[in-house]
């Protein structure tokens, strides 16, 4: 399995951008996938969770109204809309596939750079 994150980048305050995860090695339609970030000195937390249809997303709360999740199952790819962005999103966003096999199976992206600076 292989997710590759793309899109990460340098962007004023109010601005925006739009990541990508192209996944390979599975069969993505199965997958639930989720965007996650990592802060300088601080754990990796949740951002968004799309259900493998895709008819269901959840946000964390710092994040709703602003970033919108989305997936492309023909395109084996997820998206994360980030618009509004603000100094404290600034962080290592990470794509993961996960699935329930009768064990939990988790893969991880190798992290795109988020930088809001003015």
């Amino acid at each position: 399995v292989q997710l590759v994150e793309s899109g990460g980048g340098l962007v004023q305050p109010g601005g925006s951008l739009r990541l990508s995860c192209a996944a390979s090695g599975l069969t993505f339609s199965n997958y639930a996938m989720s965007w996650h970030r990592q802060a300088p000195g601080k754990e990796r937390e949740l951002v968004a969770h799309i259900a493998s249809s895709g008819s269901s997303s959840v946000y964390a709360d710092s994040v709703k109204g602003r970033f919108t999740i989305s997936r492309d199952n023909a395109k084996n790819t997820i998206y994360l809309q980030m618009n509004s962005l603000k100094f404290e999103d600034t962080a290592v966003y990470y794509c993961k596939a996960t699935i329930w096999l009768g064990s939990l199976y988790e893969y991880w992206g190798q992290g795109t750079q988020v930088t809001v600076s003015s």
